[in-house]
C-alpha cells in the first residue's frame, strides 16, 4: 500500500515546497519528509491537494488517462443563468481549446471555513455558489470557464478528487491515508 497525504491548502499558499520569501509554501505545513505534490492548486485557490511519497503513485495521479474527477465549490459574481450552466455542461471554448463537458449545478452556500482575506463584496452585485465537477486540469481552468460564461470566480475551493475529499481536514491540516494503484483505474 502506498501513502497519500490529503492536504487542505489555505488561500495564498503555493503548491510547492520552495518560493520567494515571504510567500507561504507547502514547507510551512507539511512536516513529513519525502512527500511531494501530485498536481497543483493555484495560490489563490483553496482546498484539497494530494501529496505522496511514492513516485509510481505520483505518476499515476498525474497521468491524464487516469484523471480523477475533481469537485469544486465556486463562488461567482452575479446570478448564474440557465444558459451559463448549459454552456459549462457542454464544454466552454477557451483560448487553448474547448473544455470537456462538466457537471455544473447551482448550490446553496456551503458550510466552509472563513477565507482569509475575505472575498471582495460589492453591495449591488449578488454572488452565486456552483458545484463544478471536471476531469481535466488546464491551467486556471475553472476560473477561465466561469469568466467565459459571464460569472467571474470570487472564491474557489477544491472539495474533492476522485473518492477523496477535504471533509474533516481543517485548512492547513493534512490526513494520511493508505491507497493502492488500483484506486486510480482507467
Amino acid at each position: 500500500m502506498q501513502q497519500l497525504l490529503l492536504f487542505n491548502k489555505p488561500f495564498g499558499v503555493l503548491s510547492q515546497f520552495t518560493g520567494d520569501i515571504p510567500e507561504a509554501t507547502l514547507s510551512h505545513y507539511i512536516k513529513i519528509p519525502g512527500f511531494y505534490a501530485a498536481g497543483r492548486l493555484d495560490k489563490d485557490s483553496e482546498g484539497l491537494l494530494l501529496l505522496t511519497n511514492d513516485g509510481q503513485l505520483q505518476a499515476r495521479i498525474a497521468d491524464p488517462k487516469y484523471k480523477q474527477q475533481k469537485t469544486y465549490l465556486v463562488q461567482v459574481e452575479g446570478v448564474v443563468s440557465i444558459d451559463a450552466l448549459e454552456t459549462l455542461r457542454r464544454g466552454v471554448m477557451l483560448k487553448d481549446g474547448k473544455t470537456l463537458p462538466a457537471i455544473a449545478e447551482v448550490i446553496d452556500e456551503p458550510a466552509l471555513w472563513p477565507r482569509n482575506p475575505p472575498i471582495r463584496e460589492r453591495r449591488n452585485i449578488p454572488t452565486t455558489w456552483i458545484e463544478l465537477k471536471i476531469k481535466e486540469g488546464k491551467n486556471r481552468q475553472v476560473r477561465r470557464m466561469t469568466a467565459a460564461v459571464g460569472n467571474p470566480t470570487l472564491r474557489l475551493v477544491r472539495a474533492g478528487i476522485g473518492k477523496w475529499s477535504v471533509d474533516a481536514v481543517a485548512p492547513g491540516d493534512s490526513k494520511l491515508v493508505s491507497v493502492s494503484l488500483s484506486d486510480f483505474k482507467l
